[in-house]
């Protein structure tokens, strides 16, 4: 069933209010972020344990993604039950941790039992609320309070506009403390190692081939054993190195192609391209399949800080490991 007046065009303009009216809340608070909002970011900092999230309903499933973004960015993290807390699980809360609970009228009712608990044993909170004067807000040491903006809803009733400006909310918190941290990259890709987000945050020493599968010749290398060396190893290429091991060049396919005329009478000095392009081990597999694509070379030798080569990275390597 459905409204007799409803008409196929009027929900792109729900569509429409819906959105204006929960950007203009977001707006109103990135205005004038909440006044607890650094202090509560120094807490979380300085503690030692967890940041405890909790809530109920709507309020208790933004806590869960609010708790899973600070997890997976630096904040160690755990989500609470409200309602399973009153029966035992007021347990995982711990003197060192820091308590976030979400109530949009700070009246929650499921909450009581974990604020009582932590006045009990003087663990720190942070309230999420929408009412300064909620027994949440006047009980909480650190205050997140939400401006005063209406719901989405037509009838002003469903949590849309609050919930939307909790999770965005718990997003600063998560952002402002992974800059807090230097939160890097490679930091990132700790927490997620698996799928193709892992494969993007893996590091060229993951994935290259090591000084074993090294293809090397010294200059004087004459070209008919440069060659043997180039199809033994299987990489269509021959590094070349000074004596000292530093890297001085490489005879590529494309080298051959330029040098037919004579080329078993020379060496591999001779042919060699100077100072080819090459990476770190801490390069990105995904900065290396870049580079090789703006090339368009198919293999990057691994050096060290001296061009010492340590390894030899194909873009077979990146594609197998689903960098792309």
């Amino acid at each position: 069933m459905h409204d007799p007046d409803y008409r196929p065009e009027t929900v792109l303009d729900t569509a429409r209010r819906v959105l204006a009216t929960e950007a203009a809340a977001l707006a109103l608070m990135a205005d004038a972020p909440p006044a607890d909002f650094a202090p509560a970011v120094e807490r979380i900092l300085a503690m030692r344990g967890r940041v405890v999230v909790a809530g109920i309903g709507k309020s208790g499933h933004v806590g869960r993604k609010i708790s899973a973004t600070l997890a997976s960015t630096g904040t160690p993290s755990l989500f609470v039950h409200a309602a399973e807390a009153s029966h035992g699980d007021l347990g995982m809360i711990g003197n060192e941790d820091i308590v976030l609970l979400i109530s949009n009228s700070g009246e929650t009712a499921e909450l009581g039992d974990i604020l009582a608990y932590t006045r009990r044993f003087s663990i720190p909170v942070i309230g999420i609320s929408s009412r300064a004067g909620s027994t949440l807000m006047r009980a909480a040491d650190m205050r997140l309070l939400l401006p005063e903006a209406p719901e989405a809803c037509h009838i002003g009733m469903a949590p849309t506009t609050s919930t939307t400006m909790t999770l965005a909310l718990g997003d600063a918190l998560a952002v402002a403390l992974m800059e807090a941290r230097g939160f890097a990259a490679e930091d990132f890709r700790d927490f997620h190692p698996g799928g193709k987000l892992g494969a993007q945050m893996s590091r060229v020493e993951q994935l290259m081939h090591g000084e074993a599968a090294l293809p090397l010749v010294d200059p004087d290398t004459p070209m008919s054993q440069a060659l043997l060396v180039m199809t033994s190893k299987g990489f269509g290429i021959a590094a070349v190195v000074a004596e000292d091991g530093r890297l001085q060049g490489i005879v590529t396919d494309g080298d051959l192609r330029r040098n037919m005329t004579g080329l078993l009478e020379r060496n591999a000095g001779q042919i060699a391209t100077r100072d080819p392009v090459t990476v770190g081990p801490d390069t990105l597999a995904a900065a290396a399949l870049g580079l090789m694509n703006a090339r368009k070379i198919s293999v990057l030798l691994v050096v060290d800080e001296d061009r010492h080569p340590l390894g030899v990275l194909h873009i077979h390597d990146c594609l197998r490991a689903g960098v792309a």
